[in-house]
């Protein structure tokens, strides 16, 4: 198991590393359930913290936790690696199909895809970009929206 998946796993730790890198997914409830080489599941609340106006859950709140079903991958490929890779968000489309007003768990399963994009980045030297996919649901198993994720990746020159 790699390090980031390990840290992702051990609740005490990602919580930490939520303080230190992304505060507002930590207090807007925003969790990674399963995380594997394949496919990262995570979860955010309708609550407080992650509500808008209109009884449902806030759109940045569903896109936060979608991106982080795709950059938790990611990251599982990147954390603690070398040679060193930068990873960085180049494009984001969404698409709302119901409301949010539970628990919406949002599910990518482009981790292989996101591997090779990663391994062929540092074969070629250079910036390799790849598109993937978070399909959120809610509790009853209906989609209440999906996102594309645009994700470049680059060898870190030392």
């Amino acid at each position: 198991m790699n390090a980031f998946v390990k840290l992702a796993r051990n609740r005490l730790q990602f919580i930490i590393f939520l303080l230190r890198n992304l505060p507002g997914a930590l207090f807007a409830g925003v969790r990674i359930k399963f995380i594997s080489e394949e496919k990262c599941v995570v979860t955010v609340p309708y609550k407080w913290s992650s509500k808008n106006p209109f009884r449902s859950t806030y759109f940045a709140s569903l896109a936060m936790a979608a991106e982080m079903s795709t950059g938790a991958l990611a990251l599982s490929n990147i954390y603690k690696r070398s040679p060193a890779v930068s990873m960085l968000l180049t494009e984001m489309n969404g698409a709302f199909h119901k409301k949010a007003i539970g628990i919406t768990s949002f599910i990518c399963r482009d981790g292989r895809a996101l591997h090779d994009a990663i391994e062929e980045a540092i074969a070629a030297g250079s910036s390799n970009t790849i598109t993937v996919q978070s399909t959120g649901t809610n509790e009853s198993g209906e989609v209440v929206a999906v996102f594309q994720f645009t994700w470049s990746f680059k060898m870190r020159q030392k």
